[in-house]
């Protein structure tokens, strides 16, 4: 029988937001194999060769219910977990992406922003792009989706296992405290009816913790002072440690070592506070002495909490004495799984506004786009493109579905083609798919519905692309009094760039126009192959050409035709006028001259 404090973990690592008890069996459906896969689903990110000795990790999360309940914190530290998880690969991270949805463009959702923004700049990690969506269905449950790209060579790819029996257990970075308990289950997979009761589970982030965190990780992969890596996000030490410890591994964990910034906290405290900027590493003991050399140097705490064991399972001591003692697979592979009962609903799609440009412009502004000298394509207009090394590059994108879309199917399906078709877009070619999974409550038959056919929807699109889906998150429960959230899939792209310096960019003036007729993955192949003869390319993504020619127009600085009245969807194209006469796509309509 488990002791009160065996069930506190449990409680944690059996919620939604850690076992996916609700999702795992669906998530199977995705394609996860590809050639240029290094790391799939299943580790802290996701990670494909790019090519060059160099591989790039990438992930999106969600920090929903936390933003709900405490906009700044809660988007702030999304964004510090998804670095930290790119950071637990052996990457450093090179670019931050955002997905936002809210009723409106309120306090609520300015201090969301804000929130992003303050951690983002302080780390020193550009945010190069996503989307922004105001729709009244959002007003009581805003998602807050956080992309992280990260670059390292391919050997260096770290798995969260401990390993070699001996080895120790390193806590490094800030102390722990009462912040954030619960996090995982009180908030994040429970609906947010009387979230004012919830407001202490939100974590308090400290971003210039956070870059010292990054820079300490870095420089001990780098000098191969650790075996491995893992973030203490969700449920905290409970989590990291019971990954850690899957499989034939194992860990005995001191609680009564780990450095407290409040007094009096009990074992149960420590084990699942979700306190931020806090990492785990796996050192063998004769490298000890420079790992803490390291730290020191950057002012953080760095503490042995532990040992790697052999018995398979998660022991927690305090004072000597075992409080908890849990084989780790319990917590893990073995969580339950439900197959929940389904029942398809009709839907309907709802007429949406579209979003003004100067909500946009605004949040863009709020964001450092440049630092760490990659960016070569800025955001604001489809995908975003990093320079890697010499010319090669990466575009890359995080997009949900249309506005007012309500057919989970087609949501799951339009959000993987647009955040394709943006990388394309950018001079990209579609490399590899992350998302995150935002719904209602499961155990009601029509959101479980939802969440399949959203799945089968993402599949369907990335299967037709042939490209893999390596990584992802699933938020559930986001409704209120009974009230959830459209389905609400993110899809992240990542995509090669052969030339950095022949990717699509602005019209220029006596350009021709053109509209390529048409959607799916044919049309994202041949916007790649041709986009280093665009001047520009651009996604139609809401339907409206002469919305999407608006946009160009502000983007390019010139003024262009208008096309009062077509319809997408498809892709608008500028090019010089010859190369426009031999371009060979079935439908073509030109729309005028810039």
């Amino acid at each position: 029988m488990p002791n009160d404090f065996e069930l506190a973990v449990f409680s944690l690592l059996w919620s939604e937001h850690c076992g996916y008890k609700h999702s795992a069996p669906l998530l199977r459906r995705l394609p996860t194999a590809g050639e240029r896969v290094l790391q799939g689903p299943g580790e802290n990110a996701g990670v494909i060769d790019v090519g060059g000795g160099l591989a790039v990790a990438f992930k999106v999360e969600s920090h929903n219910h936390p933003s709900a309940v405490e906009p700044f914190q809660g988007a702030a530290t999304g964004v510090g977990g998804i670095l930290r998880d790119i950071v637990a690969m052996g990457a450093r991270p090179i670019a931050l992406l955002d997905g936002l949805r809210f009723g409106q463009p309120d306090w609520h959702f300015k201090r969301a922003v804000a929130g992003i923004g303050h951690y983002g700049n302080c780390v020193g990690v550009p945010n190069v792009g996503g989307e922004t969506v105001f729709d009244p269905a959002y007003a009581k449950n805003p998602l807050v989706n956080a992309m992280c790209v990260g670059l390292l060579p391919v050997e260096r790819v770290l798995k969260a296992k401990a390993t070699g029996t001996g080895n120790l257990l390193v806590l490094y970075g800030a102390t722990t405290g009462r912040d954030g308990i619960g996090g995982a289950s009180v908030l994040a997979s429970q609906d947010l009816a009387g979230s004012d009761d919830k407001r202490p589970s939100v974590q308090i982030g400290d971003p210039f913790r956070g870059k010292a965190l990054i820079e300490v990780s870095q420089e001990l992969v780098e000098s191969d002072l650790c075996l491995g890596l893992q973030d203490c996000g969700a449920a905290g030490l409970a989590s990291s440690l019971a990954e850690m410890a899957r499989g034939d591994a194992g860990v005995d964990l001191h609680l009564d070592r780990v450095p407290l910034r409040e007094s009096n906290m009990e074992p149960w405290e420590i084990m699942i506070s979700e306190s931020q900027e806090r990492m785990v590493a796996v050192v063998a003991p004769e490298r000890l002495a420079e790992v803490r050399e390291v730290c020191e140097r950057w002012e953080l705490p760095c503490t042995v909490i532990g040992e790697v064991a052999n018995h398979g399972e998660l022991r927690c001591y305090f004072g000597g004495e075992i409080v908890g003692q849990i084989p780790a697979e319990l917590l893990t592979d073995e969580c339950p799984r439900y197959e929940l009962p389904q029942e398809e609903r009709p839907t309907t799609n709802t007429a949406m506004e579209q979003v003004n440009a100067e909500p946009k412009t605004w949040i863009f502004q709020q964001y450092d786009q440049l630092v760490g000298s990659r960016t070569v394509r800025r955001p604001g207009l489809d995908g975003a493109v990093l320079r890697l090394d010499g010319t090669r590059g990466i575009a890359v994108s995080l997009d949900g579905p249309p506005v007012g879309e309500r057919d989970p199917f087609r949501a799951g399906w339009s959000a993987t083609m647009e955040a394709a078709m943006n990388v394309a877009c950018a001079g990209g070619e579609p490399a590899a798919l992350t998302d995150g999974l935002n719904y209602g409550n499961p155990e009601r038959p029509e959101i479980a519905w939802e969440i399949a056919r959203g799945i089968d929807g993402i599949a369907a699109a990335a299967n037709e692309l042939g490209i893999p889906v390596v990584s992802g998150n699933v938020s559930l429960y986001n409704e209120t009094g009974g009230s959830p959230i459209p389905p609400t899939p993110f899809v992240g792209c990542v995509g090669l760039v052969p030339d950095v310096t022949r990717v699509p960019s602005r019209w220029r003036g006596g350009d021709t126009v053109l509209l390529l007729h048409g959607e799916g993955a044919e049309l994202v192949r041949f916007v790649w192959q041709n986009a280093h003869r665009f001047s520009l390319a651009h996604d139609i993504s809401k339907g409206s050409v002469e919305l999407a020619l608006h946009e160009a127009a502000e983007w390019s600085g010139i003024a262009g035709p208008t096309a009062a009245g077509a319809n997408g969807p498809g892709v608008i194209v500028a090019l010089a006028p010859a190369d426009a006469a031999s371009l060979d796509w079935p439908t073509i309509t030109e729309l005028g001259t810039v």
